[in-house]
């Protein structure tokens, strides 16, 4: 029996985040593609993923638009993974789940990476759900309309 990879014990907010709400494995490709990673063995490396599984992955992400696979940037025979501009819309989801996973699977004090903004070195300020005209959003001012 194959036994799941666990990260609950994991220094990112995103994999812990995800580790609790499902298949990781595709998100936090995504994660390591906004962090620099581009080669197949980048990947593999940070991830520590089988090679099988990392393929598998990466081919769905491509298939769905999420990645494209271009010829490496040096000019060698090897392809590299970029994210499309469909990818680079879940940078919100990626903050979302970092910060939630801050806020949620972290002692206080415990040491975690850190997203900050390049310009002045800061951390970001916390994601906020605003209605139209500017009001902080809660689940209890929201509803869906359904079809």
């Amino acid at each position: 029996m194959v036994t799941r990879t666990r990260f609950d014990d994991s220094e990112c907010p995103v994999a812990r985040s995800v580790d609790a709400i499902g298949d990781w494995w595709s998100l936090l490709i995504v994660r390591d593609a906004f962090d620099g990673s581009r080669r197949f063995g980048e990947f593999q490396r940070s991830l520590g993923v089988a090679k099988n599984i990392l393929t598998a992955r990466l081919r769905s992400l491509v298939a769905g638009g999420v990645l494209e696979s271009v010829p490496a940037s040096d000019g060698s025979a090897y392809r590299e993974y970029v994210l499309t501009p469909k990818g680079k819309a879940l940078f919100p989801v990626i903050v979302a789940l970092r910060q939630w996973g801050e806020r949620n699977f972290f002692a206080p004090g415990e040491p975690h990476s850190q997203l900050v903004d390049r310009r002045q070195g800061e951390r970001l300020r916390a994601l906020e759900v605003l209605a139209a005209d500017g009001r902080r959003l809660d689940p209890d001012d929201t509803t869906v309309r359904k079809v």
